[in-house]
């Protein structure tokens, strides 16, 4: 998705959920910054994930709560009329 991330993760039961969340996301944050340096001036140092998460258990519904990441983008797209459009910087060119 273009603003938010959809996972769907098997951690063992001992694992704190929190402590995992953490590491996700700041372990991939450092990667994105650094194959992508020219996201730290539009995030910010740290700031490239947002603060909360989900997290449910899934049991018998794996195969519907595969099929719902699957299918988001479209269901967004109808919900919200969002579009895959990038938005353009209005002031390209007029700027010397």
């Amino acid at each position: 998705m273009p603003d938010h991330v959809h996972l769907l993760l098997s951690i063992p039961p001992k694992q704190n959920i929190s402590s995992f969340m953490g590491y996700l996301k700041g372990k991939s944050s450092m990667m994105i910054f650094k194959d992508h340096g020219n996201l730290r001036y539009k995030f910010g140092n740290s700031n490239f994930w947002a603060t909360g998460y989900y997290v449910s258990t899934v049991g018998l519904n794996e195969a519907k709560i595969r099929k719902y990441i699957r299918e988001q983008e479209k269901e967004d797209i109808l919900e919200d009329k969002l579009t895959k459009t990038e938005y353009t910087n209005p002031f390209k060119g007029l700027l010397k």
